[in-house]
């Protein structure tokens, strides 16, 4: 057995005091290993917000700063009839993917992400800014141009991958702003039907033929709530799974044995929201937010 696997080893509780004192860290200051994640700023800040908001911790959140810093992040079209050009409208994930417009106003190099897209207007709703500020209608509308026709979405519209994360951001954006015209809603339940199963060790997985992850255990049994589905979860073993994957010191790692991470920390946490873990504020499963 490894160090870390001793670490993890008897974790009976969801040790929640670790699990603040972890995300107020990153809050501060990332670790040098997230330099690589830099293009992804936007979506770490998403985890630590939320997770401390979920943890009864926002206060820790200077709220006014972060607004300004999220909004500076948008992406806007040139002009309305842009929104036709294939290319989608929403935020940048950092200020490295972000290029100024030429002369014109035109983005040349637009990297609007759709999970990016996300985790910004999920921070603004947490923080308390009013969400009808936005040009809700420039996202929702250019977002159609990534559903695919199996009814899954891609994360950017060029190069993007498809996957069940793309399919529950696309949705909750749809749901925050209150504008379904983004897509095609029931090719996008036949599609999330599709891709449900959860592993013999008590764990879900995202795709076939791939180990469970801490991650799924939120992205799956968030749209099982949605869909009505609850009782298809065996929550005892999901527990079971998410506590092996539990460090001691804070946080959570993406397998049972493996040092914790940001990512898989704020999924390992709000999933034991949706297992209603008493010290936690309950999740909203449309949202992923509290």
């Amino acid at each position: 057995m490894n160090s870390t696997e001793e670490e993890c080893r008897g974790c009976e509780i969801m040790e929640k005091d670790a699990h603040v004192r972890f995300l107020e860290l990153m809050y501060y200051m990332l670790p040098s290993p997230y330099e690589s994640q830099e293009i992804n700023h936007l979506t770490l800040a998403y985890f630590v917000i939320s997770g401390l908001d979920i943890l009864n911790s926002l206060h820790k959140v200077a709220k006014d700063a972060v607004i300004s810093w999220v909004l500076s992040f948008q992406a806007h079209p040139g002009a309305k009839a842009d929104l036709n050009d294939g290319q989608f409208y929403g935020f940048h994930g950092s200020k490295t993917s972000q290029f100024p417009p030429d002369e014109n106003g035109v983005l040349i190099h637009n990297n609007s992400h759709l999970a990016s897209t996300y985790c910004a207007i999920s921070i603004l709703k947490i923080v308390g800014y009013e969400l009808s500020n936005l040009d809700s209608e420039t996202i929702v509308t250019s977002m159609r141009n990534l559903q695919q026709p199996d009814g899954s979405f891609i994360s950017i519209h060029t190069g993007g991958e498809t996957d069940l994360r793309f399919v529950y951001c696309a949705a909750t954006i749809c749901f925050m702003l209150d504008n379904w015209s983004g897509m095609d809603k029931e090719k996008t339940k036949d599609y999330i039907l599709r891709c449900q199963r959860q592993g013999t060790d008590g764990g879900f997985q995202g795709r076939p033929n791939k180990s469970s992850d801490t991650c799924y255990a939120f992205w799956i049994g968030a749209v099982l709530r949605i869909l009505g589905g609850c009782k298809f979860v065996d929550s005892k073993a999901l527990r079971g799974f998410l506590l092996s994957c539990q460090y001691k010191y804070g946080g959570f790692g993406k397998f049972p044995g493996e040092y914790p991470d940001l990512y898989h920390s704020y999924y390992g946490v709000t999933a034991f929201s949706l297992l209603e873990e008493s010290a936690l504020k309950s999740l909203c499963s449309e949202l992923g937010i509290h």
